[in-house]
């Protein structure tokens, strides 16, 4: 498993639930019930202040555990991701690779 912390675009369905993701320029469907749970974080190194008011998003991460398949594959491989959303900005970042990823996923970006 490794930790990450990389930009992801993720398509929800109504309710708020991941469908589909975007990674590395391939699109993933999501094959199985995503599991989302929250994880307390260190708001206090990352944040100088925080707003009288504030909550939701400010003391916990949404985290959200999905197995996904490529979408214009014939492949029967799933990967499985953990992906957290900011609240505030509804933007999604990778956490976690669980499985052996594709290795054009994970190599690093050639214009990083």
């Amino acid at each position: 498993m490794g930790l990450f912390s990389e930009a992801v675009e993720v398509t929800c369905t109504d309710t708020g639930q991941p469908q589909a993701v975007q990674w590395k320029g391939t699109s993933y469907t999501v094959t199985n019930e995503p599991v989302r749970w929250y994880e307390r974080r260190q708001w206090w190194v990352e944040e100088s202040r925080a707003p009288l008011g504030t909550g939701a998003g400010l003391v916990d991460h949404e985290i959200w555990r999905v197995q996904l398949l490529p979408a214009q594959s014939d492949a029967n491989h799933t990967i499985t991701l953990d992906l957290v959303r900011h609240l505030g900005s509804s933007r999604w970042r990778l956490l976690r690779i669980h499985d052996a990823a594709p290795a054009q996923a994970v190599e690093p970006d050639e214009a990083a």
